[in-house]
């Protein structure tokens, strides 16, 4: 018991939370705790109180079985490397890009003639797609026969629901969801030095996100950042702080060092380097731990 629970505790908050979720649903059918017909997307029955659909529907991949473990299998891997890598240390961007995309879903799927009944397998198909745009060179091999490239990923996976019998429906909402944001984010928001269109950034974690899953300082203020927010990689660009901080710290060094001049008992300027430091490790995630996370640790390093 303790091995599982170091396991589960050692996947990234939010990959950790769909696994378990939708895990925790599928049981829940299994056992007979609940219907399969209670969990899917209905429109009138979401109208007549029956909330709880709007997020199981994104939760259940059908009973325990083969085509299941091949859909979890998608789900942990792509949202893991994903929250990992060009989400890495941001996993509140993950969810609201996750929380976006199921309300494109639920928007977008009432004005289809046809649609799936469970949108998890469309919003999986989104999250591919964004893993596989984001790491272009990497190579993949189908069942050991062929080789592509990470783009063709989402491609390869439509055409093989369709040779299996699956909705093709559900794979193309999810592609087009996955490349709207694609888009927004590593395109149109991308500096025009580096290839973009450098348009301003239009999708914005709020803050209250940032401070529950990220753990970030309400108190924390730095300058824009030049280039890091497109798409979450960092396209060269450095953090710009405040000249204001900067001119206050270089006055207070100048009223220091005249106390010392005078009579040798000047106050040490806690306003300078170190507390610019200290500024800006809060903003690279040096805040409070979220409150996901046991913050135990040492906090020696934190004090000069």
């Amino acid at each position: 018991m303790a091995a599982f629970r170091e396991l589960l505790m050692e996947m990234p908050v939010v990959t950790r939370g769909i696994t378990v979720a939708a895990t925790m649903t599928t049981a829940a059918v299994h056992l007979k705790f609940v219907s399969e017909f209670d969990l899917y997307y209905n429109v009138h029955q979401v109208f007549q109180g029956e909330v709880w659909r709007l997020v199981t529907t994104f939760l259940y991949f059908g009973t325990f079985s083969i085509d299941w473990c091949l859909h979890m299998y998608f789900v942990y891997r792509y949202c893991r490397m994903l929250e990992e890598g060009s989400f890495r240390g941001r996993s509140s961007d993950l969810f609201f890009m996750l929380l976006l995309g199921a309300i494109a879903l639920l928007l977008i799927t009432p004005l289809l003639p046809i649609s799936e009944p469970f949108l998890g397998f469309s919003l999986t198909c989104a999250l591919t797609y964004v893993w596989a745009k984001r790491n272009p060179h990497v190579q993949m091999a189908f069942l050991g026969l062929f080789i592509f490239r990470a783009p063709l990923l989402p491609w390869v996976l439509l055409g093989l629901g369709f040779f299996l019998g699956h909705n093709p429906i559900s794979d193309l909402l999810g592609i087009f969801i996955g490349h709207v944001y694609y888009f927004l984010e590593d395109v149109y928001a991308k500096p025009r030095e580096d290839g973009g269109l450098g348009g301003p950034r239009v999708i914005n974690t709020p803050h209250f996100m940032r401070v529950l899953i990220d753990g970030e300082e309400e108190a924390v203020e730095v300058g824009p950042v030049r280039g890091n927010d497109a798409g979450g990689f960092n396209w060269g660009g450095a953090a710009v702080v405040d000249n204001n901080n900067n001119n206050n710290n270089n006055n207070n060094n100048n009223d220091n060092n005249d106390d010392d001049d005078d009579g040798g008992h000047g106050i040490a300027n806690n306003g300078g380097a170190g507390g610019l430091r200290r500024r800006a490790a809060g903003a690279a995630g040096g805040g409070n731990a979220p409150w996901w996370q046991n913050a135990g640790g040492d906090d020696d390093d934190d004090e000069e």
